[in-house]
C-alpha cells in the first residue's frame, strides 16, 4: 500500500532549491560576519541583502560548463548582485560553504526525526496505559513462556524509544557545526572571527579544529542513531507483525473500509504497514555503513565522501521521517483483541505454571533436580495428551504430597504474574 506523506517538511529540506538556498544563507551569514568586523560596508552589505538570488536553471546551465556545483552556483548569484558580489566567498573554499550548509540540513532535519520520535512516544504511552493488566503471553523462542501484560510490552517499547531519543539527539548535535576555516583548517585567508559569527548566525556551534571539512566521524555518529533507532522500529514491527499471524492474532492493523489484502485471497488482511517499515528499517541501517565508511579520506580532503552523502542525507532522513510518521498511524489504529490473548493464554493448557510448581516444591525442602524431573513429567504428560497442567499436577500424588490443595490453588492464579506491574509502569514512565 502507497500511503500518502503528509509531512512534507523533511522532503522539501532536501530538494535542489533548498539545498542551493542553504548554500545562499551560509554565504549570506559568511558576509554578515566580514560587515561586523568592518571588512564589507553597510552599504554593500544592504546591496548584498537585497540582491543575492539565483535561479536553478542557470545554476545548471553554468554546471555543465564549469563542471563544478559551488563555482557556478557563485557565478548565478554573481549575476544577480553586481559589483557587491565581490565579496562573496571571500576567503572561503568550496567545502566551507557546503560542509556548514549541511550542518544546518542535517540539525533541521535531525530536529524533525526528533519530533518523530517524540510523538511516537506519547503513542507507546498511551497504548501502554490502556492494557496495562491486560495478560497476553509472554514467548521465548516464539515459545509460550510465562504471562506478561500487553501493556509492559508496549511499555518496554516506550522505554526503548527513549533511549532512541537520547542517541539520535546526541546525534544531532554531533553535526550541528560548521566551519569557515579556509582550504585546509588553517584559516590563512580568513579570521576566525567569520566563522564564530557566521556559525552564530546560522544556529550552530563552529568545529574547534577542522581540515578542508568537517570530519566524518560527526556524520557517522549521526547515521549511526538512525540506524540503531530503525533497528527498534524493524523491532516492533516485527512483534506486530507475528500477533497478526492467523494462529495468534492479538493484535492487527487497522483495515480501511473498501482496503484489499490480495488480488486473489478476498479473505486477506495482512500486516504490510510493518513489513514495509521492516523493509525501509533496512535501508537505513545500510546508509549507516556507508556513513562509516566516509571517515577515512586521503589527507585534509578527498570528495570519495561527497556523492555518498548526496544519496545518504535525504535517504536516510527522509526515510526515517516517514517511517516514524507511519508506525505512529499503525499504533494509534492497532486493533488490540483481548480475546485471542486469553484464548492463547490457555492454549498451551496451563504450562505457564510449572515454574510456580517447581519454586514451591522447592520451597518445601524438596531437591531441585527431584523437583524438576517431578514436574516435567506432569508437564510432558499435558503436551502429550492435551490435558491441563493443573490437573494432572493436582492428580500426581507425588507433588500433592508435599503441596497442598489450597497451596496449588494460590499458584494457578494467573494474576500473580503481573504483581510487579504497577513498579515497573512507575520505573520506566517516572517523570
Amino acid at each position: 500500500m502507497i500511503e500518502r506523506y503528509t509531512r512534507p517538511e523533511m522532503g522539501q529540506l532536501w530538494t535542489l532549491e533548498n539545498r542551493f538556498r542553504v548554500w545562499l544563507e551560509v554565504e549570506i551569514a559568511v558576509c554578515e560576519a566580514w560587515n561586523r568586523l568592518g571588512v564589507i560596508d553597510d552599504e554593500t552589505m544592504t546591496t548584498i541583502r537585497e540582491k543575492a538570488d539565483f535561479d536553478v536553471e542557470r545554476i545548471l546551465e553554468i554546471e555543465e560548463q564549469t563542471r563544478h556545483d559551488v563555482i557556478a552556483f557563485l557565478t548565478a548569484v554573481e549575476e544577480k548582485v553586481g559589483p557587491a558580489a565581490r565579496f562573496i566567498h571571500l576567503g572561503c573554499t568550496s567545502s566551507d560553504i557546503v560542509d556548514t550548509a549541511n550542518g544546518v540540513m542535517l540539525s533541521r532535519a535531525g530536529d524533525m526525526v526528533v519530533q518523530g520520535i517524540e510523538r511516537l512516544l506519547v503513542t507507546l504511552e498511551k497504548l501502554a496505559r490502556a492494557n496495562k493488566g491486560r495478560l497476553c503471553m509472554g514467548r521465548t523462542h516464539g515459545i509460550h513462556a510465562e504471562p506478561t501484560s500487553f501493556g509492559l510490552k508496549m511499555a518496554g517499547y516506550y522505554a526503548e524509544f527513549r533511549r532512541h531519543l537520547e542517541r539520535v539527539k546526541a546525534g544531532v548535535e554531533s553535526v550541528r557545526v560548521g566551519k569557515i576555516s579556509g582550504a585546509v583548517g588553517t584559516y590563512a585567508m580568513l579570521n576566525p572571527e567569520v566563522e564564530r559569527i557566521t556559525c552564530q548566525i546560522l544556529g550552530l556551534h563552529a568545529d574547534p579544529i577542522s581540515t578542508q571539512i568537517i570530519q566524518r566521524d560527526r556524520h557517522a555518529h549521526f547515521f549511526t542513531a538512525l540506524a540503531v533507532c530503525a533497528g527498534g522500529i524493524e523491532r516492533l514491527c516485527v512483534e506486530l507483525r507475528h500477533l497478526q499471524r492467523t494462529e495468534v492474532l492479538e493484535a492487527e492493523e487497522g483495515f480501511r473500509k473498501g482496503q484489499k489484502g490480495s488480488s486473489a485471497m478476498p479473505h486477506k488482511k495482512n500486516p504490510i504497514s510493518a513489513e514495509n517499515m521492516t523493509g525501509l528499517a533496512r535501508l537505513i541501517r545500510t546508509n549507516s555503513v556507508a556513513a562509516m565508511e566516509n571517515q577515512a579520506l586521503w589527507h585534509e580532503r578527498d570528495i570519495s565522501h561527497s556523492s555518498v552523502e548526496r544519496v545518504i542525507m535525504p535517504d536516510s532522513t527522509i526515510l526515517m521521517d516517514y517511517v516514524l510518521h507511519r508506525l505512529c498511524n499503525l499504533l494509534e489504529n492497532l486493533r488490540v483483541i483481548p480475546e485471542n490473548m486469553d484464548r492463547n493464554l490457555m492454549s498451551s493448557y496451563g504450562l505457564f505454571f510449572s515454574q510456580r510448581v517447581l519454586t514451591a516444591l522447592v520451597e518445601s525442602g524438596m531437591a531441585r533436580q527431584e523437583a524438576y524431573v517431578m514436574v516435567q513429567k506432569a508437564a510432558m504428560k499435558s503436551w502429550d495428551t492435551g490435558t491441563s497442567f493443573p490437573e494432572n499436577v493436582r492428580a500426581d500424588a507425588d507433588i500433592t504430597a508435599h503441596l497442598q490443595p489450597e497451596v496449588l490453588d494460590a499458584l494457578f492464579d494467573a494474576g500473580y504474574y503481573l504483581r510487579h506491574e504497577d513498579m515497573i509502569f512507575d520505573r520506566v514512565f517516572a517523570g
